[in-house]
C-alpha cells in the first residue's frame, strides 16, 4: 500500500480573547479595590532596584514585615551586590536568619549578587527577560521589580493574586504563568501592576484563604464566590485586618 503522505502539523491557535462582560466586571472590581484601598502600594521596603529584588528574594515564605525589620541592618551592611557578593557568608546566615531557611536564602542572596557583578556590571536590569535568568528569580519576582522599581507594567501573581483571580471568576488556571496572562488579557497594560497591588492588599486584609469576610466585602455583588465566609456584617467585619499579616 502507498505511504500515507505526511499531516503537517496544526499550528497552535491564539487564546481566545475574554468575554466583554468578563472585562467589565473585572474592570468594575478593580475600581471599586482602588477606592477601597487609594493607598495600595508595595509592602516592601526599598530605596532602589538592588534592594527591592533582594527583599523579594527574601519575602518567600515570610512576612513583608519581617522582611522590613531587618532590612536596614542587611543593607547597611552589603549595600550593594559588590559588597553583598563579598559576604562572608556566616555573617549573612545570621543577618537573615529570623527570617527562616537562612541557609538557602543565604545562598540565593549570594548567587544573585554575584550574577549582578559578573553579568549586568552590578546594576539590575530593567527587563524581564534578563531578570529572570538570574538566580532564584522567577516571573513574580521580576514582575515586582519592573513594577515598583522600573515603573514596567507587570501583574505579580502571588498565593492573594492566584486565589483571588480564581473567586472573583477571573480565571480557572492555577498555574501562576497562565493565571498572569489571564489576568493581563482583562486590563489595559498600564494598569497591571496596580491591579496587583489591589488584589494583594484585598486579599492580606478581607478575602482570607481560609475565612473570607464576605459579609464586609466591597465586591459582594460582583463575587461568584460570596459565601465562602460569613456573610453577616458583623462577624465578617470583625475579620477585616488594617494591614498585611505579621
Amino acid at each position: 500500500m502507498p505511504a500515507r503522505p505526511a499531516t503537517a502539523p496544526r499550528a497552535s491557535l491564539p487564546p481566545a480573547p475574554p468575554e466583554t462582560s468578563l472585562v467589565r466586571r473585572a474592570r468594575k472590581a478593580n475600581r471599586i479595590l482602588a477606592e477601597t484601598y487609594p493607598d495600595a502600594h508595595c509592602e516592601l521596603d526599598f530605596d532602589n532596584p538592588f534592594q527591592l529584588l533582594v527583599v523579594t528574594v527574601l519575602s518567600a515564605q515570610t512576612t513583608d514585615r519581617r522582611v522590613n525589620a531587618l532590612r536596614p541592618t542587611l543593607f547597611a551592611a552589603y549595600p550593594d551586590p559588590t559588597a553583598m557578593a563579598g559576604a562572608p557568608r556566616e555573617v549573612l546566615e545570621q543577618i537573615v536568619g529570623p527570617l527562616g531557611f537562612f541557609r538557602a536564602k543565604t545562598d540565593a542572596l549570594l548567587k544573585l549578587s554575584q550574577a549582578l557583578v559578573e553579568r549586568y556590571d552590578g546594576e539590575v536590569p530593567g527587563r524581564l527577560d534578563d531578570l529572570v535568568t538570574l538566580p532564584g528569580v522567577g516571573r513574580k519576582t521580576a514582575n515586582v521589580v519592573l513594577g515598583n522599581a522600573f515603573d514596567v507594567p507587570g501583574i505579580t501573581v502571588d498565593t492573594h493574586f492566584g486565589r483571588l483571580a480564581r473567586r472573583l471568576g477571573w480565571t480557572e488556571e492555577t498555574d501562576p504563568v497562565k493565571v498572569e496572562h489571564a489576568v493581563a488579557a482583562l486590563f489595559p497594560r498600564r494598569d497591571w501592576t496596580m491591579v496587583s497591588h489591589h488584589l494583594i492588599w484585598h486579599g492580606r486584609r478581607r478575602c482570607h484563604a481560609k475565612k473570607p469576610a464576605c459579609g464586609a466585602c466591597p465586591l459582594a455583588r460582583l463575587c461568584p464566590s460570596f459565601g465562602a465566609g460569613p456573610t453577616d456584617p458583623i462577624e465578617a467585619e470583625m475579620l477585616v485586618k488594617t494591614q498585611g499579616p505579621a
